[in-house]
C-alpha cells in the first residue's frame, strides 16, 4: 500500500514536515491592529437595510431613494428576511412598478411622449376592444 496516494494521508504530521506550515499564521494576521472603524457615510435619503445586519455599512449606494408605490413595497420587502422568498419576490416586483413609475413619470413632463403615450394607449385600448368584440 503506497501511503502518500491516499487522500488526507500526513495531515497529522509533526508541523515542521506538512507543506502547509508556512502559510499558516500562529499570531492571526490583524493581531494588534492600531486603525479605528471609519467614519460613517452621512445619512441623507432613506435606506433600507436588511433584517439580517446589526449596522450599516461603512459605505452604501444613495442614488435612488425608495419613492412611490415601488417605495412603498420596497419597504414592506425589507420586513421579510433575505432567505424568504417574499423578500425577493417583492422587490423584483417593485423594479417592475418603478418602471412603469419612471414612464408615467416621463409621460407627465414631456409632450412628445405624452403624445406617444397617448397613441400606445388608444392602440392598445382599440386592440382590446377589436377582440372583445363578437
Amino acid at each position: 500500500m503506497n501511503r502518500p496516494d491516499i487522500p488526507g494521508w500526513g495531515a497529522d504530521l509533526d508541523r515542521a514536515n506538512r507543506p502547509a506550515v508556512p502559510m499558516e499564521r500562529t499570531p492571526p494576521r490583524l493581531e494588534g491592529v492600531h486603525w479605528d472603524d471609519p467614519p460613517p457615510q452621512p445619512m441623507r435619503v432613506e435606506i433600507l437595510k436588511s433584517t439580517e445586519h446589526l449596522r450599516m455599512p461603512p459605505v452604501f449606494g444613495t442614488s435612488v431613494p425608495p419613492r412611490g408605490v415601488s417605495g412603498w413595497i420596497r419597504r414592506r420587502a425589507f420586513r421579510h428576511s433575505e432567505n424568504d422568498l417574499r423578500h425577493w419576490l417583492m422587490l423584483l416586483f417593485a423594479d417592475r412598478v418603478d418602471a412603469v413609475e419612471g414612464v408615467v413619470s416621463d409621460a407627465r413632463r414631456s409632450p412628445r411622449v405624452r403624445s406617444v403615450a397617448a397613441i400606445a394607449g388608444a392602440t392598445l385600448l382599440g386592440a382590446w376592444l377589436v377582440r372583445r368584440w363578437p
